[in-house]
């Protein structure tokens, strides 16, 4: 028996060994899932020669992303070239590699955190004069539904169900241009771009 599958539970080892299609880990905290996540990827990469350019592990938060890729790494792989990361890194890998797809984008694009979107949405809605307090909670909220909706400004004026909907796409559009112009992206154009 391979050492990295001595320490497993008979359940954790089926689940580790069992590599064609797909395997549903369903347990509580502090179960071993994570064990059972690196333990099989050491085993697609030292116990069957996969690549590990060709694994991806996708994560929440950046510290689950480290713990598991120490992990494999302590079982003797080089997690270089896997892709062991949250949701948003994989993405912002992907979009580094072919952002010039998009129109108007090039690879040295930066990515707006909440801070800076709320900063660029002050700036635009007092350059409107409309009142912040009145605006700027519900202009993240649309924006924001309608990137993950994949709903282009033009798109959203075609609601019905918005008050003030033109205002709204305004400000969406401005948002836009801004990032555009600024080679940026925010959280929710790395997850639909």
């Amino acid at each position: 028996m391979n050492d990295y599958l001595i320490n497993l539970n008979d359940k954790q080892r089926e689940a580790v060994l069992d590599t064609e299609g797909y395997v549903l880990v369903f347990a509580g905290a502090g179960s071993g899932k994570t064990k059972v996540l690196t333990t099989r990827i050491t085993h697609l990469v030292k116990g069957l020669n996969v690549d590990p350019a060709n694994i991806l592990a996708i994560t929440f938060t950046n510290k689950a992303a480290d713990e598991m890729r120490e992990r494999i790494s302590s079982m003797g792989v080089s997690v270089q070239d896997a892709w062991v990361s949250t949701i948003h890194s994989m993405c912002v890998r992907i979009l580094r590699n072919s952002i010039g797809r998009l129109d108007g984008y090039n690879k040295n694009f930066s990515i707006y955190s909440e801070i800076d979107k709320n900063n660029v949405l002050k700036r635009i809605i007092a350059e409107k004069k409309l009142d912040g307090d009145k605006y700027l909670k519900n202009a993240r909220f649309y924006i924001s539904d309608c990137k993950n909706n994949d709903e282009s400004p033009v798109e959203f004026r075609r609601r019905t169900d918005v008050r003030d909907i033109e205002v709204y796409a305004d400000i969406f559009d401005e948002y836009e241009e801004t990032l555009k112009k600024s080679n940026a992206l925010d959280f929710d154009d790395l997850l639909v771009k």
